[in-house]
């Protein structure tokens, strides 16, 4: 006997859980590619990304994973033997510099660890051994999903300020665009990456770079650029088939328009940015509890340090992998796994809390999380639903 059957919950960290809404506007029949409806809604599109970004500068849409616009955003801005600092605080954050290493691309690496944020003064002092500017661009994950951490994004642009150079400032926003503040014009971002299977509740498949006139003046000199990748005939096409250089992903669009309206038009982008926030609370509150009186830890030790998308959690010596399996077979939860980056992956487990996410989906998760510690006899503090439960009530 299992208590898994039901309808079952993705609570990884991307992809998220689809609204229904998002699928029933996808089924339907292909569309006319060239004129009419399609074309008429994707020019809707464009403005309500800006607005999901705080932008009012550019957008270019691909057929990709996010892992395609790390190298968009890369060739559209470099040159081969250009320099660009790499801030890893995860997976993420140094895999998007093994790519650009692999582009021809120098890389300088500071490696802050798996469990801390970019410290701000040690990019200070290396651009401040920089006098002959040859660092041409700085890459940060804004929130990596392998180790929950959240970097603080103004902060690198005050320090670029300061020391007064000029080099571009890259962000990757995959895991949080729609779940975490952002703003990518007065936080002096120069180009952003986001993908469209987390925060903005669409099927994996679409991804997007956000630009502005000063990364697009470097496009002018990059000789990595490739035709397909070039960012220059998305932003304002001649014709239809040019915001995507071929065949439009029809349907994912389809989707996307409807989820655009969720965040944007229903509930409001700084209301969706609270509601994360108070999710996110709810679970840390659990946690704290938790760790009272048994092993459990978030992996991020400051609040403000933390993604209000995905939580990293360690739970003590194999239980992540245990409490992973039991709310699988036992509860109908898939929660997700940790990634290569830490040493004991059996003892870790991250909870997805991003997009189309509610706080009785939560509380639910957090529920079976502690009748998952009850069952397999794992020590915890016993009243850490309750303490999520206060977050919640005192938010509403």
């Amino acid at each position: 006997m299992t208590l898994a059957n039901g309808r079952h919950y993705l609570a990884i960290p991307g992809p998220s859980v689809m609204p229904d809404r998002v699928l029933q506007a996808m089924h339907r029949a292909a569309p006319n590619i060239y004129t009419g409806q399609l074309p008429d809604m994707v020019a809707t599109i464009v403005p309500d990304l800006k607005a999901v970004a705080k932008t009012k500068h550019n957008v270019a849409m691909y057929i990709c994973n996010g892992h395609g616009v790390w190298e968009a955003a890369l060739v559209n801005t470099f040159s081969r033997g250009d320099r660009v600092l790499v801030l890893g605080t995860g997976r993420f954050g140094t895999g998007w510099g093994d790519m650009a290493q692999k582009l021809g691309i120098e890389t300088q690496v500071v490696n802050f660890g798996d469990d801390t944020d970019v410290d701000l003064p040690t990019v200070a002092s290396v651009l401040a051994d920089d006098p002959d500017h040859l660092i041409k661009g700085i890459l940060v994950t804004q929130v990596d999903t392998s180790t929950s951490v959240k970097n603080d994004v103004l902060g690198l642009r005050e320090v670029l300020d300061a020391a007064d150079h000029p080099a571009l400032l890259l962000c990757d926003n995959i895991a949080s665009l729609g779940c975490d503040e952002f703003h990518m014009d007065d936080w002096g971002v120069d180009v952003m990456i986001a993908a469209s299977q987390k925060g903005l509740m669409t099927p994996p498949g679409m991804a997007f770079v956000y630009f502005n006139d000063r990364a697009d003046a470097a496009r002018e000199t990059a000789d990595l650029v490739t035709p397909y990748w070039d960012w220059r005939g998305r932003i304002e096409p001649d014709y239809f088939y040019e915001y995507f250089l071929g065949t439009a992903p029809t349907h994912h669009l389809y989707g996307l328009r409807t989820a655009l309206d969720m965040i944007v038009h229903e509930e409001g982008v700084e209301a969706v940015w609270n509601r994360h926030k108070v999710l996110a609370e709810a679970i840390w509150a659990a946690l704290e509890v938790w760790g009272q009186a048994g092993p459990v830890r978030a992996n991020i030790t400051e609040h403000e340090k933390r993604s209000h998308a995905v939580t990293l959690v360690n739970f003590g010596p194999g239980n992540g992998l245990k409490l992973r399996e039991w709310m699988e077979k036992s509860y109908g939860v898939t929660l997700g796994i940790p990634l290569d980056n830490v040493d004991t992956p059996e003892d870790y487990l991250r909870i997805g809390h991003m997009g189309h996410v509610s706080a009785q989906m939560v509380l639910g998760v957090l529920a079976g999380l502690q009748a998952g510690m009850t069952a397999l006899q794992i020590p915890h503090g016993p009243t850490g639903l309750e303490a999520a439960m206060k977050v919640i009530a005192e938010a509403a």
